[in-house]
């Protein structure tokens, strides 16, 4: 018997004692004078040629099961994946989705011409990556970066914002920083967008109906509201809860700190942030840092309602150029953070940036209106529990409209615009143009925000005493979009549309003096001074020229400025009247909080709506309030 090779190379210990063996019986036997064959054998011999033969059977079954013990073995560890070194978690995210339950109309409900957006087609989106990543053994999450709600159109917002949440909740979003718009109507109606419950606002007083379905009261946000950086007076805590971890399999931790903008005091309403204070967001984040890892956090998101500017807004899967404040922001954080998902510029970009260790670090949006999200494939690796963040990757995703829309939130969607039709389909007048646009001239006036302004110098409930405003400013960010019509016709929710706010009008007396410092205010300071940055108001009863050449604080043109056709006098009182945020200082304009005498009036879209009634039909008028010259 020779054994050679692969079979050679495994004799060893017992078995090559069991062969030899077996080999002897069968010399011992044939020595004898017997055989292998019984036929013609002795007794004896046959009996123990027999013997030999089992012996040898034995010996060659137990070789057999050993070798087939040692090549399974080997098969099994041949085909034995080796242990992973990282684990892939999905997380996906979206920012300022503002109550867009459907598909935006123009340009804001498209991605560089392709229809997006739409809550029914969100849904059906997020299902489909995450079943991809269910597919691939991953676990998900689902966050978002801030202004959910506020500045929403009609169909969420007559019912202050809770369809929005509604349809959020049911999407499986866990978790969300605030945003200023998220205090649109104050922040402790943003607490009952959390807890839930209803509001006795007169079964739709205002335009307004919360809880409508007296079946379903509202039962408040299923995902965190998460405020690092903002505080209560009070008691110096933080509004919601700085951060939350989420634990995924195999124990791996993930920490998402969520921020508002520290500015957001400037472009909010003060009633509805009265009683809190917002901190810096780069020193709030780093001091958390440490609290995570005591926790056993090595893996840190930050969900930041502040953003940037990139060069190009068409490339929304790069940062070319990227500016702004999410540029500085992400050079202050700690290195510890691992990414950072940003909002509130309603730019989409997605890149990697530099920390200050020189490390990159993810930094993306997603756009706004629900028109992209964001997929994040964050690379954990299993021997540190940290991000691993050249493996990391992003990929922000166009919301198509070409998958089946989810029929729990169509039909959610359907509810209320069932119940918000007798507000919505109301017609309040008619234009003669096919619409009234937002679009600047070169002095930055357009007729839009003309028309809004004429809207508010005439409304009789900011008349005090028998003293009526003669001049009147609008912000321009606050004109959300065109004034539409259906074949001339405009209903309440087109106006809605226009201002979606519900600020409410202020009129209040202002020197000559204050009013001068008020124009330069559109050009310097938190509104220049860089030409992006200006902020030109829309006015009516005033006329002015200014120099786009000349330094910030002296653009207005000397001796150009005329109230009522007549100079500005700079001792003299004028009464003017504007929206509750630009009175309080909103937008980068604190010369309105040095005015006197304030009375508040009614809402700005009852002063807009009534105005296009007493106004029926409405002819645009020239933008010829502002002017530019030397």
């Amino acid at each position: 018997m020779a054994l050679t090779g692969r079979d050679g190379a495994r004799l060893g210990g017992r078995r090559v004692v069991g062969l030899l063996a077996a080999g002897s019986a069968v010399a011992l036997a044939l020595a004898t004078g017997g055989s292998v064959s019984q036929a013609g054998a002795a007794p004896q011999q046959a009996a123990a040629t027999q013997q030999a033969q089992q012996a040898l059977q034995t010996q060659q079954a137990a070789a057999a099961q050993a070798d087939q013990a040692q090549a399974d073995q080997a098969q099994a560890e041949q085909g034995k994946k080796p242990k992973p070194t990282h684990t892939q978690i999905q997380l996906l995210a979206i920012n300022d989705f503002h109550g867009n339950l459907e598909p935006a109309t123009g340009s804001g409900g498209k991605v560089n011409d392709i229809p997006a957006g739409g809550a029914a087609y969100l849904a059906t989106h997020l299902k489909q990556l995450r079943a991809e990543a269910k597919a691939k053994g991953q676990d998900s999450v689902t966050v978002a970066a801030g202004d959910l709600i506020g500045a929403s159109p009609l169909l969420s917002a007559a019912f202050h914002d809770e369809p929005t949440v509604e349809a959020l909740s049911g999407m499986g979003l866990e978790a969300a920083s605030v945003g200023n718009h998220e205090f649109d109507e104050g922040w402790q109606e943003l607490r009952r967008m959390q807890t839930g419950g209803c509001l006795p606002d007169g079964d739709g007083q205002n335009n307004q109906n919360s809880c409508p379905d007296p079946k379903h009261p509202f039962q408040g946000a299923k995902y965190k509201y998460l405020s690092a950086n903002v505080f209560l007076d009070s008691t110096h805590k933080p509004l919601f809860a700085p951060y939350t971890i989420k634990t995924f399999k195999d124990g791996k931790k993930v920490g998402f700190i969520g921020m508002t903008l520290e500015n957001t005091p400037n472009i909010v309403t003060a009633a509805g942030v009265k009683g809190l204070s917002f901190k810096d967001e780069v020193e709030t984040a780093n001091a958390l840092v440490p609290e995570l890892k005591k926790q056993g956090v090595k893996s840190i998101v930050v969900l930041l309602h502040e953003g940037g500017f990139p060069a190009d807004p068409k490339a929304y899967n790069s940062c070319p150029g990227i500016s702004g404040p999410i540029v500085d922001i992400n050079a202050g954080l700690d290195p510890e953070i691992d990414a950072i998902i940003s909002g509130h510029t309603h730019q989409a970009y997605n890149c990697s940036l530099p920390d200050k260790a020189g490390k990159p670090r993810l930094i993306t949006s997603a756009s706004s209106f629900g028109r992209l999200v964001t997929e994040v494939r964050l690379s954990v690796d299993n021997s540190t529990g940290d991000v691993d963040r050249v493996n990391t990757l992003a990929n922000n995703q166009i919301v198509t409209q070409d998958v089946v829309p989810d029929r729990k939130t169509s039909d959610l969607i359907a509810k209320y615009k069932k119940l918000v039709a007798p507000i919505e389909s109301k017609v309040i007048g008619h234009i003669t143009t096919p619409s009234v646009v937002r679009t600047n001239d070169d002095s930055l006036e357009s007729p839009l925000g003309n028309l809004i302004a004429d809207a508010q110098l005439a409304d009789p409930s900011v008349v005090s005493g028998g003293k009526k405003p003669v001049v009147a400013f609008m912000n321009p960010g606050g004109i959300r979009a065109d004034l539409a019509s259906n074949n001339g016709e405009v209903t309440f929710g087109k106006a809605f549309t226009v201002q979606p706010f519900n600020n409410f009008l202020v009129s209040m007396d202002m020197t000559g003096t204050q009013l001068k410092a008020l124009l330069e205010q559109q050009f310097s300071g938190v509104n220049g001074p860089e030409a992006a940055k200006y902020k030109v108001l829309q006015v009516a009863g005033i006329t002015y020229t200014w120099n786009p050449a000349a330094a910030a604080g002296s653009k207005i043109v000397a001796g150009s400025v005329k109230i009522g056709g007549q100079p500005l006098v700079d001792g003299t009182s004028y009464r003017i009247v504007t929206n509750n945020f630009l009175s309080d200082g909103g937008d980068g304009f604190p010369a309105f909080t040095t005015a006197t005498n304030k009375v508040f009036g009614g809402l700005d879209i009852d002063a807009f709506a009534s105005y296009l009634t007493a106004h029926d039909p409405y002819t645009p008028v020239a933008t010829d309030r502002i002017s530019i010259g030397s």
